[in-house]
């Protein structure tokens, strides 16, 4: 009898490991012809203390040199949009060919400007209840900041025990949009876990950013600034506007109504426009309650703005870049591409490329406090923006860094796709030329030349 309880308890102990943490290798893929010409593991890793939340994650060994190159943690913005938009629409090694694809099953290229040329890396949807990221308990849903962070840092700490080989490479945590409040905060976390002794010990040496939203005041303050200095404002609007509203533009004063006026004038010289990338045609509105966007804020109207980007898209006439994001719905829904993926069944009813029914809190409003403490630790940072995103203008970008008062080694100038200069600053910034919302997806092999110089420790 002793026997077979101690048997019992063993396979529960399996069982109940299996569940924590497991991972697959993937030769094939449902669209892409012929197998995987590069590594490809998909899993999943328990993140909280009975493992109910368990985070999945698509990983993409270095197809250059894994073993020496460095290792990228790659989280998307909303919060809620899935890492796999990272993985096909900007720095990923997969992309959808539209040319060849139908509304069937949609068909994969390889991506010539992927960042896994330089790196291996690891495409997490955080926080749980996006892609394919799910809870066993309906708790398990409630989010905020500070949790995101925490349940990633523990993703980490998990995924490289599961992975020794990588532990000694030098570790970057990456990504774009709304992650730019989180990413400071993991890699804080990281490093404070390093300084308690918390193993493994992470070789954490910065972080890449692109179009960050980092503080909500002045990212979102800065539209107007952006605007006037893009020629979209008149001189005369935009002095009326400074003056009317004392140069702050979101939560005014209802009972101001020169400023709320200014501002009536502002939206409808922007109501036309494509936020995510000004030069591009304006998308239909795509999300049931487009004004719903959790990061609107009174009297800004952000009526195309991040919200616009969450929903399932049906394709507008003519071309709109949205359209592009329904392949990714047709592909991922698809039960044979779940199937390959060794998604667990009956997890995710539908996956969304963007879930904006997050039980999600904000907590944290401004990450510039971590990115000070990060650049006293002497960690690197990358941040970089595309000058035609008017959702997180490149703009306010500046101002935060100006903020951090550091010491300027390398005046503002221009850099190209050529020349490699040895580069030991802590903090670079950079504007993508003619990069929207977010830069990679529109300017892929400028930022690919941008990631790989930065990587290696070259001049921009």
């Amino acid at each position: 009898m002793g026997t077979i309880l101690m048997y019992c308890r063993l396979v529960l102990v399996l069982v109940l490991s299996s569940i924590a943490s497991s991972q697959s290798i993937i030769k094939t893929l449902p669209g892409f012809p012929g197998n995987l010409p590069f590594k490809l593991e998909t899993g999943y890793v328990g993140v909280d203390d009975m493992d109910d939340v368990q985070l999945f994650y698509y990983f993409i060994e270095s197809e250059r040199n894994p073993r020496d190159d460095p290792l990228l943690l790659w989280l998307t913005g909303g919060p809620g949009c899935s890492a796999f938009s990272g993985l096909v629409y900007e720095v990923g090694p997969l992309s959808f060919d539209y040319a060849k694809s139908d509304e069937n099953l949609p068909t994969l290229q390889l991506n010539p400007h992927s960042w896994t040329k330089l790196a291996s890396m690891i495409f997490l949807d955080a926080p749980v209840g996006t892609g394919f990221s799910y809870s066993r308990t309906a708790e398990g849903y409630n989010m905020n900041d500070t949790l995101s962070a925490s349940q990633i840092y523990t993703f980490l700490r998990k995924w490289l025990i599961n992975h020794p080989k990588f532990q000694k490479n030098t570790l970057y945590i990456s990504g774009d949009s709304y992650s730019g409040i989180i990413i400071p905060m993991v890699v804080q976390e990281i490093s404070n876990g390093n300084d308690e002794g918390k193993e493994p010990k992470m070789n954490i040496q910065g972080y890449t950013i692109g179009n960050p939203l980092t503080d909500h005041f002045s990212d979102f303050n800065s539209r107007i600034p952006y605007t006037h200095r893009v020629g979209i404002l008149s001189d005369e609007l935009y002095e009326d506007l400074k003056e009317s509203c004392n140069g702050k533009y979101v939560d005014v004063d209802p009972s101001n109504t020169d400023c709320t006026n200014n501002l009536k004038l502002y939206t409808q010289c922007i109501n036309k426009l494509y936020s995510a990338q000004i030069l591009e045609p304006k998308c239909a509105l795509l999300s049931p309650n487009p004004n719903a966007s959790k990061l609107d804020r009174s009297s800004l109207q952000d009526i195309n703005s991040i919200g616009l980007l969450l929903s399932q898209p049906q394709k507008p006439e003519p071309w709109c870049r949205n359209y592009n994001y329904v392949f990714s719905y047709l592909w991922a829904n698809d039960k044979t591409v779940q199937k390959s993926l060794h998604v667990r069944e009956g997890t995710v009813k539908d996956w969304v490329r963007c879930n904006e029914s997050l039980s999600y809190t904000y907590n944290v409003f401004s990450s510039v406090d971590y990115h000070r403490n990060l650049t006293k630790k002497a960690y690197r940072a990358l941040i970089y923006s595309g000058d035609h995103d008017m959702l997180i203008p490149y703009v306010g970008t500046q101002a935060w860094i100006a903020s951090l008062n550091l010491n300027i080694t390398e005046d503002w100038q221009p850099w190209f796709r050529v020349d490699y200069l040895h580069n030991k600053y802590l903090m670079t910034f950079a504007t993508v030329k003619g990069g929207g919302h977010t830069a990679p997806e529109y300017r892929p092999k400028e930022c690919f030349a941008m990631a790989y110089r930065w990587l290696a420790h070259y001049f921009l």
